[in-house]
């Protein structure tokens, strides 16, 4: 074979090449991008916020000694039901029953001035009626020096009357306050419950709470029979919380039942955490408000603190259009074509997006051709898995519905093929 020959053959050869390479090329830019296809449809949706917390009673009592004294009796243990009025337990009283006896004494000898006092107080007065008599019937047997004793006389006993009163006072109020702290030592309860916290044992000794209130704890007794379950809300979410709105509470000591529930109380100031406020300074810690659902059939073996959450339902619709969770996606906004040719014709350059100009929300709406097209849609509200849609869609359109990962990837005019994939794996994706 010629030079010349074998020139040409690889010619050709390397032409072949190229040309495979080009249809290579424009087969793989014709490829069709796998994503999972689903119709717009009316559904039911559900509203919801989540949050987790702990279950409380309505009513409880932490009980502490107003007095000091070892405790000589405990007639509870805990986990024990009470009755309102139930005897609990009884501090040392002879300390406060000697004082009881000492105001006594001081009462009675306080009373005892006071009827010396009146006595004086009388024989005085008697004194002064009867020399103004005499003076009356003959002056010159009484001088005036002693009228004005005799006054002198009844003006002191009188005032040694009123402070022998005030005295007789002060002694029956502090007897009183005797009383009372001999009635202190014996503690009966203030409600009906069970004792969900004792913190004593007889011969231990009781410490008033003025200054370290929980030192001075005995005893917590808690109204059982009406729970509430406290949880924390995010302040994105709590606006769309309302008194009454019901709830389904799952309580982890009862992984296999669900209980209902109701909002009751809605906090107006957030939860404080000093130690978090004071290691985050740049002022974006997490801020929290105080939910209270009440639990309406809650089950009898439930304690305090249990852990809880609480689905709390803020909305719901029925048959509305919805769409995935996960199809709704953000493209830049594009201004209309009309100011396109405006600012063109103006001699402008082509107008590109604005610092600060807000996204538009939409989806990608499958046409026949199986090419996609942005369409911004107005969503209400978040369901589980779906978004209610007000406008921009209609019923028995085809949308993209994943993965997550193909539709934000996915351009205007993409050609795409639908694959089928597990519903559970969407599911997950979408939550994610």
């Amino acid at each position: 074979m010629s030079q010349r020959t074998k020139w040409g053959v690889a010619g050709i050869l390397v032409l072949l090449l190229a040309a495979v390479v080009a249809l290579g090329a424009a087969k793989r830019g014709k490829k069709a991008i796998e994503v999972r296809l689903e119709k717009v449809q009316a559904r039911d949706l559900v509203a919801s916020v989540t949050a987790s917390g702990q279950v409380q009673p309505r009513l409880k009592v932490d009980i502490a000694s107003d007095v000091a004294g070892r405790i000589v009796r405990l007639a509870v243990k805990e986990g024990d039901m009470v009755k309102k009025g139930q005897f609990l337990l009884q501090i040392d009283p002879s300390t406060y029953q000697a004082e009881v006896q000492r105001a006594q004494a001081l009462v009675a000898s306080s009373r005892a001035d006071l009827a010396r006092a009146q006595a004086n107080l009388q024989q005085s007065q008697s004194a002064l009626r009867r020399s103004e008599e005499i003076r009356k019937s003959n002056p010159t047997l009484v001088s005036d020096e002693q009228m004005e004793q005799l006054r002198t006389a009844v003006q002191v006993n009188l005032a040694l009357v009123n402070a022998a009163q005030h005295n007789v006072d002060q002694n029956e109020a502090a007897l009183r306050t005797a009383e009372s702290n001999l009635a202190k030592t014996t503690i009966v309860a203030p409600l009906s419950g069970k004792v969900t916290r004792l913190n004593v044992e007889q011969g231990e000794t009781a410490v008033p709470g003025t200054f370290n209130k929980d030192a001075a704890l005995l005893l917590t007794i808690s109204d059982m029979d009406t729970l509430e379950t406290k949880v924390k809300v995010d302040e994105t979410d709590v606006a769309r919380i309302s008194v009454g709105d019901s709830a389904v509470v799952e309580i982890d000591a009862f992984p296999d039942t669900t209980f209902v529930g109701r909002v009751v109380e809605i906090a107006n100031s957030s939860l404080q955490n000093p130690s978090a406020a004071a290691a985050n300074t740049s002022g974006d810690q997490a801020v929290d408000y105080e939910v209270k659902v009440r639990l309406l059939n809650p089950p009898p073996d439930t304690r305090p603190d249990f852990s809880a959450t609480a689905k709390i339902i803020t909305d719901t619709r029925t048959h509305v259009l919805s769409i995935p969770i996960i199809a709704l996606t953000v493209r830049e906004h594009q201004a209309s074509p009309s100011t396109d040719s405006a600012q063109l014709a103006l001699g402008g350059r082509k107008p590109v997006k604005e610092v600060g100009k807000k996204d538009v929300e939409g989806v990608f709406v499958v046409g026949k051709d199986n090419r996609v097209t942005f369409r911004p849609v107005k969503i209400g509200i978040a369901g589980e898995e779906y978004f209610e849609v007000l406008s921009g869609l209609q019923a028995g359109e085809t949308i993209v519905a994943g993965s997550y990962q193909a539709i934000r990837e996915l351009k205007e005019g993409a050609l795409v093929r639908e694959v089928k994939t597990d519903s559970s794996k969407t599911r997950k994706e979408a939550g994610a």
